[in-house]
C-alpha cells in the first residue's frame, strides 16, 4: 500500500507520520515545509507528482483562526477548496488513487452548542472555515464518483496528541502558567479525539468509503481533562470561578479588546456543551476509539 499525504508537517503529522510509515510500504508527504518529500503549495499550485498511490489522506488546511479581512477570508478558501482542486488536478495527471480519505471537520454543522450531533445533522456552518470544508466536501463527493475512488469524508472534533492546537492547546499552555481556571463546576462536554486514531481508521474505511463523525465515547468534560494536564505537569488541580464573575470579566473583554484573554464569545465556548455522535462509525466500521483520558500525554 502506497499512501499521499497532505498536511503531514502539520499537527496531526506530528502525531502519526511515523505510525503511518511502520504500517505502510511507502508515505510521501505533500507540503511548503522543506521537510516534505512533495514541496508545493496546494493553494497556489498544482504539485509535480509522478507516483502512483493507492490512498490519497488529504489532511492540509487551514484553521484556528478567526479571519479579520477579506484576504484572511479568502486564504480558507484557498487553502481548504482550492488546494483540494489542485490536489485532485495532479492525481488526474499521475494516477488516481483506490481511496481518498479527506480529513474535514465537525465545524460544517455549524453548532455552537448541542449533545450528540449526527452526521444527518445539515451542514448549517457559516464561518470561511467551515464553509470552505464544506465546499471542499461537495466538490470531492463529484470528483470520486467521476473517478471510481472511494471517498472517505472524516470529521473530527477538537484533536488531541503532542502540542495541541486550538482550545486544548490553550488550555495546556494556561495550566502550566497557573493561569486556567473552570467555570462553574467544570462540567462542560467537549467532544475530542487522539490524533493516532485517524492513523487506526484508514484500514478501516479504506476500502468501504462514507462519512463519519469521529471522536472519543466518552466525552470528557473541561474539568476532568484540566485536572489530568494538572496532574502529569505536576501542578495544582486548576480552581473553579463562578459564571457571574467569568460573565464580568468576559464583558471588560468585549470592551479591552484582543489583549484580554477572555470575552463573550469565548465565553459561550467554555460554558456549553458541544458533543458529536460516533456511533456510525463505531457500528458500521467495528472502530474502537482510543480514551482520551487514558491515552492523552502532555509535554
Amino acid at each position: 500500500m502506497k499512501i499521499l499525504f497532505t498536511g503531514a508537517s502539520g499537527f496531526l503529522g506530528a502525531n502519526i507520520l511515523n505510525q503511518l510509515k511502520s504500517e505502510y510500504e511507502l508515505v510521501s508527504t505533500v507540503g511548503r515545509d522543506g521537510s516534505n518529500d512533495i514541496v508545493a503549495d496546494l493553494a497556489s499550485q498544482v504539485p509535480e507528482i509522478k507516483e502512483e498511490y493507492d490512498i490519497v489522506l488529504h489532511a492540509a488546511g487551514k484553521a484556528h483562526m478567526v479571519p479579520q479581512t477579506p484576504e484572511e477570508e479568502k486564504a480558507f478558501y484557498d487553502v481548504n477548496l482550492e488546494g483540494t482542486k489542485n490536489l485532485c488536478k495532479v492525481l488526474e495527471k499521475a494516477g488516481v488513487p483506490k481511496s481518498f480519505i479527506f480529513i474535514s471537520t465537525v465545524a460544517v454543522y455549524g453548532c455552537d452548542s448541542g449533545d450528540l450531533i449526527t452526521e444527518e445533522h445539515p451542514l448549517n456552518g457559516t464561518t470561511p472555515y467551515a464553509k470552505s470544508k464544506i465546499l471542499a466536501e461537495e466538490f470531492l463527493a463529484d470528483w470520486c464518483k467521476k473517478n471510481g475512488v472511494v471517498l472517505t469524508i472524516l470529521r473530527p472534533s477538537l484533536l488531541a496528541g503532542v502540542n495541541p492546537p486550538g482550545n486544548l492547546g490553550d488550555m495546556i499552555k494556561g495550566v502550566k502558567r497557573g493561569f486556567y481556571v473552570n467555570i462553574g463546576k467544570g462540567d462542560v462536554r467537549k467532544s475530542i479525539l487522539m490524533a493516532e486514531d485517524i492513523a487506526n481508521l484508514i484500514p478501516l474505511v479504506k476500502d468501504r468509503g462514507g462519512v463519519y463523525n469521529i471522536c472519543d465515547t466518552d466525552q470528557p468534560t473541561f474539568g476532568e481533562l484540566s485536572r489530568l494536564i494538572a496532574s502529569q505537569l505536576g501542578k495544582r488541580s486548576p480552581i473553579s470561578i463562578p459564571y457571574w464573575i467569568a460573565k464580568s470579566l468576559a464583558l471588560v473583554g468585549d470592551v479591552v479588546g484582543k489583549r484580554f484573554p477572555i470575552n463573550s464569545r469565548r465565553l459561550d465556548k467554555l460554558t456549553q456543551s458541544l458533543t458529536f455522535s460516533n456511533h456510525k462509525a463505531v457500528k458500521e466500521l467495528g472502530w474502537q476509539p482510543l480514551k482520551v483520558i487514558e491515552t492523552l500525554r502532555v509535554e
